[in-house]
């Protein structure tokens, strides 16, 4: 019994054994699956990988920071002046329009040698046109009365000039004795100085009269020129050669435009924030950052506003006397609000634009390594960019160099 259990328990071993080679072996021999084949080649191969923060990232050698001299500064919340911009339009400053009207009855002709067309720049004294008058007996004799009367007062304030004249070197005389006062010298002087202007315009009256009357004793009368009387712009001619006018009939206009007045209409509602005593800044429509705008003062004139718009308006001037604007054209105003905002800055001079108008600035990451950095620029006063979004306050940014750092970058510059 012990023989056959033996023999037994060895059969099932050794048929266990021949299971477990046979196995193996196909387990050695099996052909491998799907999910253990090779993977397929890659649609396109990179030579060279780049990260994309890498593009936007400048570092230098030490000689090359020192040729560019970058300078660095941090961006900082300071106090800038609120403004808002509204439209407005430049106009003819009130008192810098002179209507020349014909003195007497006459007919007009062209200057001889002097040929002048609305939109020409005038001086003064410059004749535009001429007049020859015609007078009626009545007339002549009530110019002939106003000359004998004018020359009566060029004579009378000759006189005072020269009594005014002798005061006026005595009391200079007496201050430089130490017996007079330097007062008693102002006031002779004033009284002298008026007596001259008073005498030149009695003798400007004379001498008109005279040319008018001409030869009395032939009973002609000589062409009166009419003159411009002030340095401007010849706005419009109402009159023509060989037009027969009446006295007081208008000839033409003279505008002076070395300054002038810009109305801005501003909502009722704004009125409250305006400051009414802050000079205004006044640009073109199409300005672009960095443009020069012109600086206009407050000044005082007849109350206006439109009631179907609900503004106000409010008049500001300004200087112009290289002529760059021009009466009826619309500017863009920014007006001083009350109050200032703190808001994140950075000097204009640290923002660079690319070629589709976006803002940045250049942050200094390391020593010489040097990150460009989107930038959303809400406004620009004076040399200082207010950032609506950005950097956060007290990060170093360059802000002197930025635009070389920029050509260096996309391979504009060395």
């Amino acid at each position: 019994m012990g023989d056959l259990r033996g023999i037994i328990t060895g059969s099932a071993g050794t048929f266990i054994l021949c299971g477990a080679c046979a196995g193996g072996w196909w387990i050695a021999n099996a052909p491998q699956s799907e999910s253990k084949k090779e993977k397929p080649p890659a649609p396109a191969i990179v030579a060279k990988p780049v990260n994309e923060s890498d593009l936007l990232t400048v570092e230098l050698r030490p000689e090359a920071e020192q040729r560019l001299d970058l300078r660095v500064g941090t961006i900082e919340r300071k106090s800038l002046p609120r403004e808002r911009v509204y439209g407005g339009e430049v106009m003819v400053a009130t008192g810098r329009s002179v209507l020349v009207s014909a003195p007497l009855n006459g007919v007009l002709s062209a200057v001889p040698g002097e040929v002048t067309q609305p939109g020409e720049l005038v001086k003064r004294g410059q004749p535009i046109l001429s007049l020859r008058p015609l007078l009626t007996p009545d007339s002549h004799a009530t110019l002939s009365a106003s000359r004998v009367d004018a020359d009566g007062q060029v004579k009378n304030w000759l006189a005072q000039v020269e009594a005014t004249k002798i005061a006026r070197d005595r009391a200079r005389r007496l201050l430089r004795d130490e017996a007079g006062s330097r007062r008693q010298v102002d006031e002779t002087e004033a009284q002298h100085d008026l007596a001259v202007k008073t005498w030149e315009a009695a003798t400007a009256r004379m001498e008109l009269l005279t040319r008018v009357l001409g030869e009395v004793d032939k009973g002609t009368t000589a062409p009166l020129a009419i003159d411009s009387p002030r340095d401007g712009l010849l706005r419009n001619i109402i009159a023509f050669p060989e037009q027969t006018v009446p006295a007081g009939a208008p000839l033409f206009e003279i505008v002076s435009l070395d300054r002038v007045w810009v109305r801005v209409p501003v909502p009722v509602g704004d009125l409250a924030e305006v400051d009414p005593e802050s000079e205004a800044r006044v640009g073109r429509l199409t300005a672009r950052p960095g443009e020069t705008p012109s600086d206009a003062r407050p000044v005082i004139a007849p109350p206006t506003a439109n009631a179907l718009a609900a503004t106000v308006d409010r008049y500001f001037e300004m200087a112009n006397k290289d002529g760059r604007w021009v009466p009826g054209e619309r500017v863009a105003v920014s007006l001083r609000l009350t109050g200032d905002d703190k808001s994140l800055t950075v000097p204009w001079s640290a923002v660079v634009q690319d070629i589709h108008g976006g803002t940045w600035v250049y942050e200094r990451t390391k020593p010489r390594t040097f990150e460009r950095r989107r930038v959303l620029v809400r406004r620009v006063v004076s040399d200082t960019a207010e950032l609506s979004v950005g950097l956060a306050e007290g990060t170093v940014v360059v802000t002197a160099g930025a635009e070389e750092l920029f050509g260096a970058e996309t391979g504009f510059k060395k």
